[in-house]
């Protein structure tokens, strides 16, 4: 399939699944079920990363648009793509990464997808967290959303990536 067309669907899906069904869910304790920012994940390793800041500013304006969040998912995607590099530059394989793969949990094995999507989303929820509650004495609430949100999602995400992206042929 044209990559184009991939990353589109793809952008399309996670926006409308995070804004009409998982930002509508209440689960108790403050946890939230993100899995927009998997879309800024998946692109190429060799993507522009003023494209992919831009695709997250498309992102995060059409999810805070449709759900009156003012905001806050684009920042904490906005964060989470500008870190998307460095990150991945600190868990590199030795070789470096091969292009001709995708950054998912098959391609790159579930170590390195725990570690660096993992860092990441923890990165990514803190942030939306500290900006909804904007006060250092509720830290520890913070933190609380933080840890119990991250674990949730990051199954959601696994379970998307188990349920639509095929895993690669063995050579």
């Amino acid at each position: 399939m044209n990559q184009v067309i991939k990353h589109s669907i793809r952008f399309v899906f996670l926006a409308l699944l995070q804004a009409l069904v998982l930002n509508q869910l209440e689960i108790g304790l403050g946890i939230q079920v993100m899995v927009y920012p998997l879309f800024i994940f998946l692109l190429p390793f060799e993507f522009s990363i003023i494209a992919m800041l831009f695709l997250a500013f498309a992102m995060g304006i059409v999810i805070d648009s449709i759900c009156n969040t003012y905001g806050l998912h684009t920042s904490s995607l906005l964060l989470f793509t500008y870190l998307r590099p460095i990150i991945f530059k600190m868990f590199a394989p030795r070789e470096g990464y091969d292009l001709s793969k995708e950054s998912n949990l098959f391609e790159m094995g579930p170590r390195w997808f725990i570690y660096v999507f993992g860092f990441l989303l923890l990165i990514h929820h803190f942030w939306f967290f500290l900006l909804e509650m904007f006060r250092i004495d509720a830290i520890l609430f913070i933190l609380q959303k933080t840890f119990l949100s991250l674990p949730i999602s990051f199954l959601f995400v696994v379970l998307l990536q188990m349920l639509f992206i095929r895993k690669p042929k063995e050579r």
